[in-house]
């Protein structure tokens, strides 16, 4: 494996300052501070700004399409992560897109796309329902038709962005008689038609995410996906980005896994966790001279870089866990003054660590939990077959 670090023409710097220049422009101590109030994880004015300066559009699009090359596009990923762009509505934006242009009519494409490109156009995922947990097959949200258009009701949990967003990516059963991999029919549909409620919820890390009420919500057939009872099809590439089970990079030019800007609180904190204690006290004692100390913070770091090294699907469950384990010790470590969050005073690493304590438990759950990652590593990976969950008879003596 080669490790000699990319060495960047004078047009990839040029691209390199003028990126810089945009998000220390844009990414703001007020952008940063309406992240943590609001949860949103989506700042408009960042978003609509992104999108005049053709930053979204070159990131959703491939090279030869015209969007940035292999070495500008990690570049662009990198400094983001490193600016703490609020990111996750147009990561899902940028994933029902490709959906939208893969199985949309030219119509619905010419309504969505540009919108999308220019950032006025948001887009977020309708999967979980408050009953069916990981299993999105288990789709109890109806959809009938009736003529041109369909009936929806039912319920969407942890549909987060849909406060900002203008259309939801939305699982329904459209034949509930159907094998439940062939009762799925996905619509786009739009977010401001009679009908949908959206609720709140913050979750414990403090994010905002929502549950999204349909009742009696008429929807045009133009803003199907796919064929009736296909919707399988439609989702299986979303769903395959989200998890993270695509191929490597050839080049090397991209994450290993998709956990990376999560994991990237993670390294923050332990760095912090490293500095405070490794600076002396006024007797001139460091806490890191305590063997207990070295060991436990040694310990977290190596737990932390073997996670960060962990390929694809084995990288999203082993950062999650990472973040589960060693943010009590780094917690631990300081002390009760790192139970402190965020600009309070006091606080022992400005709440790093405090923050991943919390955030660690979430990291589990997206986009399926660790029980399901673990599973589809075992049985697509591993090739140890499907798992059994239904009871076992019993013997009969």
């Amino acid at each position: 494996m080669d490790f000699s670090p990319v060495e960047l023409t004078d047009e990839d710097q040029q691209f390199l300052d003028e990126v810089r220049h945009f998000l220390t422009t844009h990414i703001t101590d007020e952008v940063i501070r309406h992240d943590r109030e609001t949860g949103d994880n989506f700042h408009e004015g960042v978003h609509l700004a992104l999108g005049a300066a053709g930053y979204l559009e070159a990131e959703w699009r491939s090279e030869s399409e015209g969007g940035f090359t292999r070495v500008r596009r990690r570049i662009w990923e990198l400094e983001k992560r490193r600016f703490a762009v609020p990111w996750v509505t147009w990561g899902t934006t940028s994933m029902v897109a490709r959906s939208v242009d893969t199985f949309g009519s030219a119509e619905l494409k010419a309504e969505v796309l540009p919108g999308v490109f220019s950032g006025h156009v948001r887009l977020c995922l309708g999967y979980t329902e408050p009953e069916g947990g990981s299993d999105v097959a288990t789709c109890k949200t109806r959809a009938v038709r009736d003529g041109d258009q369909w009936i929806v009701n039912g319920s969407k949990m942890f549909t987060t962005g849909a406060h900002n967003c203008q259309y939801v990516f939305l699982i329904t059963n459209t034949d509930p008689e159907a094998q439940k991999h062939k009762s799925l029919t996905m619509f786009l549909v739009p977010l401001d038609l009679p009908g949908i409620e959206i609720q709140g919820l913050r979750t414990v890390d403090g994010d905002r995410t929502n549950i999204v009420y349909y009742s009696d919500v008429r929807v045009d057939d133009k803003y199907r996906l796919g064929e009736v009872n296909g919707g399988w099809t439609v989702l299986r590439e979303p769903l395959n980005v989200e998890h993270g089970a695509v191929a490597a990079a050839a080049d090397g030019l991209a994450d290993i896994s998709i956990m990376m800007h999560q994991a990237n609180f993670m390294a923050t904190a332990v760095d912090k966790v490293a500095a405070a204690v490794g600076r002396s006290d006024p007797s001139g004692r460091r806490a890191v001279d305590d063997g207990s100390v070295s060991y436990r913070l040694g310990r977290s770091a190596a737990r932390m870089e073997a996670a960060l090294s962990s390929p694809s699907l084995y990288g999203r469950v082993a950062i999650a866990q990472a973040m589960r384990d060693i943010s009590p010790d780094l917690m631990d470590i300081l002390g009760a003054a790192a139970t402190l969050p965020v600009e309070t005073d006091g606080a022992a690493d400005d709440g790093a660590s405090e923050y991943v304590y919390r955030f660690a438990p979430l990291s589990g759950i997206y986009g399926g939990t660790l029980e399901v990652f673990r599973n589809m590593i075992g049985q697509y990976v591993l090739g140890l077959g499907k798992p059994a969950y239904a009871p076992q008879p019993k013997k009969v003596s």
